[in-house]
């Protein structure tokens, strides 16, 4: 086992060469450099790892949390407050066994009786979205028009949030993801803004409940009794930046990946059966991803022979996993039809995305509709004009200007 004492500081997290593409360190650092320093936008310095097998095995180890507020954590941005990771929010379920309890308790609702029932009702939310772009005329920005507003739409009904406040929880999901696009102020006052809305909607749920996520979790605690408001404040705020953000920038770049190279898209036109597997494949064939999950190391761990001290700040590139020549054959390549597809992307084990489940519903509902109402879609400008967001926790697209 070697002791990790490799000085060098990589900036992270990394630039791509296109919007498209992965940054080249990735390769790298898995072939030469597999536990690597880097440097955060904080100044702070942590471990990133690259490897598919030693990404899984962090991932995996119930002992470590995303939370980094315990003392010594690094911090993922140079804002006062640091990031969603730093946060009271994230501290607040660092405790495994609450954290699994209460997870349980989420998951219950997300049965697949009810994801079936959502289904339809994405189904009907893509239609109506793709109706007004249609309206509007092309060429049209195709993340403006259903990949931005729709996984808002779907975590509003999740929370039983009425659909004119849609909006507001958009902008504070983006604000409250910001690395380095948003002001130290304006990220504070979302927050002030998003709890403070949270907090009246979670009164009003308790005293009116309905068939959402909030009213059945107030209920949970039982007879006379009541679940802590910060805890649902925290599960709101976390299912809204989670399930917003994430899928909002995925539908985008799915459908930058299947139209940037034609025969992608009329191999699903030919074969609609092959929406699944296309899902997943995006979702590990994803360059821009995103900063990645931290996980603060309380106890001296080895991961690919390398000793990691505790203490130490550790960054999970699932996108760089996810390219692991050791996990897949032909990685670097898109294959629409690849099965069985373990990528990394819903993380892995007792901290992996609660919400998977919807997210996938999402993606193929959306695929499929696209597929069905709109078989000429075509980029309207070249793959080289696309651009990458930068700033923010979550990576995507700026746009995506579409034809059909």
């Amino acid at each position: 086992m070697n002791q990790d004492n490799s000085k060098e500081l990589l900036d992270y997290p990394f630039r791509s060469p296109s919007a498209l593409e992965p940054p080249t360190e990735w390769a790298q650092l898995r072939d030469k450099c597999p536990v690597a320093h880097v440097r955060l936008p904080s100044g702070d310095s942590a471990v990133l790892l690259t490897r598919h097998s030693d990404v899984r095995q962090l991932l995996s180890d119930p002992r470590f949390s995303h939370n980094l507020s315990a003392e010594g954590a690094a911090r993922t941005t140079a804002n006062e407050e640091g990031s969603v990771f730093e946060s009271k929010d994230a501290a607040l379920l660092a405790d495994s066994e609450r954290h699994q309890g209460w997870r349980r308790m989420i998951m219950k609702w997300f049965t697949a009786k009810r994801i079936a029932a959502m289904q339809q009702r994405i189904e009907s939310m893509a239609e109506s979205l793709i109706d007004s772009m249609v309206k509007q005329g092309g060429p049209a920005d195709l993340t403006a028009h259903l990949g931005y507003p729709l996984p808002v739409w779907v975590i509003c009904d999740v929370l039983g949030i009425p659909d004119v406040d849609r909006d507001k929880l958009a902008y504070w999901s983006n604000t409250m993801l910001s690395m380095t696009q948003y002001s130290q102020a304006e990220i504070n006052a979302a927050q002030q803004e998003f709890t403070q809305y949270l907090l009246s909607h979670i009164e009003e749920k308790r005293k009116n409940p309905g068939d959402d996520l909030l009213s059945e979790l107030s209920a949970a605690a039982g007879p006379g009794q009541s679940v802590p408001a910060e805890l649902l404040l925290m599960t709101a705020k976390g299912l809204l930046v989670a399930g917003h953000e994430t899928t909002s920038n995925m539908i985008g770049k799915m459908m930058g990946m299947l139209l940037s190279v034609p025969s992608r898209w009329q191999q699903l036109l030919s074969d609609p059966s092959l929406v699944r597997t296309a899902v997943e494949e995006s979702l590990r064939f994803d360059a821009n991803p995103g900063f990645g999950l931290p996980r603060y190391v309380s106890v001296d761990t080895e991961v690919g022979g390398t000793l990691i001290p505790r203490g130490t700040t550790v960054i999970c590139s699932m996108g760089a996993a996810n390219r692991d020549e050791r996990a897949y054959e032909q990685s670097d390549e898109m294959h629409l039809e690849r099965s069985p597809n373990p990528h990394l992307s819903f993380g892995a084990g007792p901290h992996s995305c609660i919400g998977q489940a919807l997210a996938r519903t999402e993606l193929q509902t959306v695929l499929s509709v696209l597929l069905r109402r709109l078989p000429t879609l075509a980029l309207a400008v070249p793959v080289d004009e696309l651009s990458a967001r930068h700033g923010l926790l979550i990576g995507g697209l700026e746009r995506l200007m579409v034809r059909w």
